[in-house]
């Protein structure tokens, strides 16, 4: 049974990969089609095609535990629209940063009878703002998407590519920093680190 099973397991795996890239050659074509039929245009000298491919060639690297953040905005001026996008990315992720941090405290910590949650509302808005500031160090920006609306507005996408093991990295720096003047997060120390090195799902 032990020699079936490894003789079985490469096959498997096999298939399994082939499944994947055929999954992925379907959203990337869907995607693409997509972006095109909605008239984006890439920001920067690649075409559409090139963007889109080594996009997708970094968050599957086999060595990267990738996830993607996407900043959009929509303004009267190409240059105030691209950067408005860029910040919201960053904004974005520290609210879902935030978000997530603050739902594992109120299952746990306030479940528990701790009636802590008034002085924690300050601790959780310092975290936010300095994962903010943190995670822009760690986030690569992979390509940039523009649009003009009928209207005559400019609308952008700004996709970044950041690994989780750096991500959660900036999030534990802007834990510790944000405990240093919060008494009640210092309290629950080792729980609310454990809650920011867990990876959370982003919209």
């Amino acid at each position: 049974m032990l020699l079936a099973l490894v003789m079985i397991t490469p096959v498997v795996y096999a298939d399994s990969s082939k499944t994947l890239k055929k999954e992925l050659e379907k959203e990337y074509k869907k995607k693409l089609k997509g972006y095109q039929k909605e008239k984006w245009n890439v920001v920067g000298s690649r075409t559409m095609e090139v963007a889109l491919l080594k996009h997708y060639e970094k968050l599957n690297d086999a060595n990267e535990d990738a996830q993607e953040i996407v900043g959009m905005s929509r303004t009267k001026t190409k240059n105030n629209g691209y950067q408005a996008a860029s910040n919201n990315a960053m904004i974005s992720y520290a609210s879902q940063a935030g978000s997530a941090l603050k739902g594992r405290a109120m299952t746990d910590i306030f479940a528990d009878g701790a009636n802590t949650e008034a002085e924690f509302d300050h601790f959780f808005s310092a975290y936010e703002r300095l994962v903010e500031k943190e995670i822009r160090g760690e986030m690569q920006e992979s390509f940039a998407l523009m649009r003009t609306l009928p209207d005559g507005t400019y609308e952008f996408e700004v996709f970044y590519v950041v690994s989780e093991s750096k991500a959660a990295k900036a999030r534990q720096r802007a834990l510790e920093n944000a405990m240093k003047d919060s008494e009640v997060a210092q309290k629950y120390a080792k729980e609310l680190s454990g809650y920011v090195n867990e990876s959370f799902p982003q919209m």
